[in-house]
């Protein structure tokens, strides 16, 4: 029997090796792999004796030869095959190990050259390992130092079964792929290539998808900065679940949103059920809360700053679904442990970041690909059509802003003091948004005096905001662009309120 050893990552390698020896195996083996294996006392037979050249072009041909791809792809059950092997001196392989160049490591850093990211393209390597897949059913093509105990075990075993040598072809051929697809994604300029060609590698495996009837997994598309679980530990609670991360994505992001200031985020099926922000965290959930107990219930929470011992007792009292904080005291942990159920996610050094992704919808048979709707609106771009703004006005006008577009349209946003006080979330008609965030913001006895109100997107009409104002609301905030701009501004003006023009709507569908 005859192994081929080719791996840019050595971690585990000799002993791996040595097992394949022990077993009876002839170790064959590419310079530098070659080396760490004789360095551990193994008999290895270089390449270079098979193929009767040294390395070529700065290494750049090392394995391309049919002495090594004869002995992967014969095919063991036609004669013809075998006899060509004869003829040119040339023994099968019976086990292939290859990883690859580290390309994606390389151009992630950005002091690398675009002639050393070339150089980094591994060539060989992927034929090789193309090949032992291809083969699988007489060569075992191993691609993961994970993998190397479980070959040995079954090889020590009898023989590595047929079911495992298609899982492990099927890994190899993922491998190269997703290696392919990097490169093209790095060569390709174009924002929207005429082939997208992304890479996801299974993260997490889910109990079940949004229904109990359907599977799921958790995947992180590789290139990107970081994803949802980066840096994120999880201190206690049951298994995370397709929809807990859903809604943490959501959650996650809107705090990102909300700058430095200690916040508290809601979220509940996707939208958010209370935003707040305040001077301290104690205070910043209290609000947030607040503003929508019943529908709290059983959320996701995230906030901004760790979490001291008082507030772990105040959260110990609720049911929360999932917690993620940057840091917990000691005392709050021990409060909220005594909870079996509840997932706490530690995010101390951790932020929710999307630097580089696309933002993919699956739609029948196909995908929709656009840019994140990330880029911040400041003050100084928007404009006051009518009436006047101070300061404590815009600080609200700025958090309610920010919440509707991360609330799925028809938003609409109320803010009051720093918190939420009424949302109108995923509606048909804008009017009814309305008309549904004002009924929140009365059913938990909130004040509408004051109180300020954002929309995702242009009102086409003045009956919603007359809504709003012959509720006690004083300041509006929208993008603007309705044929009928005029009659909304008139509006605002006659109740002696204020409207703000952003330039820039948010939809979120």
């Amino acid at each position: 029997m005859r192994a081929l050893l080719s791996a840019y990552d050595k971690s585990g390698l000799a002993e791996f090796a040595r097992g394949l020896s022990e077993l009876g195996f002839e170790l064959v083996a590419s310079g530098g792999t070659a080396a760490v294996l004789r360095d551990a006392g193994l008999d290895v037979t270089g390449v270079e004796e098979l193929t009767g050249f040294g390395e070529m072009l700065g290494h750049r041909v090392v394995t391309l030869h049919p002495a090594v791809h004869g002995g992967i792809l014969v095919r063991r059950d036609v004669p013809e095959d075998l006899a060509e092997l004869a003829e040119h001196d040339i023994e099968p392989f019976d086990l292939v190990c290859v990883n690859l160049y580290p390309f994606e490591e390389t151009i992630a850093s950005p002091d690398t050259t675009f002639a050393e990211a070339i150089e980094k393209i591994d060539v060989g390597g992927p034929a090789m390992l193309r090949a032992a897949a291809k083969s699988h059913a007489d060569v075992v093509p191993v691609c993961r130092p994970a993998d190397y105990a479980l070959v040995l075990e079954e090889l020590c075993a009898g023989g590595v079964a047929a079911e495992t040598r298609r899982s492990l072809a099927a890994h190899a051929f993922a491998t190269t792929a997703a290696y392919d697809a990097a490169i093209a994604r790095w060569l390709e300029r174009a924002p929207f290539p005429a082939t997208l060609v992304p890479a996801f590698d299974r993260e997490l495996e889910l109990a079940y998808g949004e229904n109990p009837h359907q599977q799921a997994a958790f995947y992180v598309e590789r290139g990107v900065a970081g994803h949802l679980l980066s840096s994120v530990v999880q201190r206690h609670g049951k298994p995370l679940s397709f929809n807990n991360l859903n809604d943490l994505s959501a959650a996650r992001l809107l705090a990102t949103a909300l700058g430095d200031r200690p916040a508290c985020v809601i979220v509940k099926h996707a939208n958010p059920c209370g935003v707040a922000v305040a001077d301290t965290v104690e205070e910043a959930y209290a609000k947030a809360l607040g503003a929508d107990p019943v529908s709290a219930y059983g959320g996701v929470v995230v906030l901004t700053r760790p979490v001291t011992a008082a507030l772990g007792g105040v959260l110990a009292e609720q049911f929360i679904e999932v917690l993620l904080a940057p840091g917990y005291d000691g005392q709050a942990l021990d409060s909220l442990t005594a909870k079996p159920a509840t997932r706490i996610l530690d995010a101390t050094g951790s932020e929710a970041v999307r630097q580089g992704e696309r933002d993919y919808k699956r739609v029948l048979g196909g995908l929709l690909v656009q840019d994140h709707d990330d880029e911040p609106d400041e003050r100084e771009a928007m404009e006051v059509v009518c009436g006047a703004v101070d300061e404590s006005t815009w600080t609200d006008l700025e958090l309610a802003w920010a919440v509707a577009r991360h609330v799925t349209s028809n938003a609409i946003v109320l803010v009051r003091d720093g918190r939420t006080i009424g949302i109108g979330a995923g509606q048909m008609s804008r009017v009814d948004a309305v008309r549904i965030a004002v009924e929140k913001a009365r059913e938990h006895g909130h004040p509408l005096d004051g109180a300020v109100l954002a929309s995702d997107a242009f009102f086409p009409f003045s009956d919603g905001p007359q809504l709003a104002l012959d509720a006690g609301v004083v300041a509006v905030i929208q993008p603007g662009g309705s044929k009928r701009d005029d009659d909304v501004v008139a509006a605002v003006e006659r109740a002696g309120a204020a409207m703000v023009f952003t330039g820039r709507r948010h939809f979120r569908h």
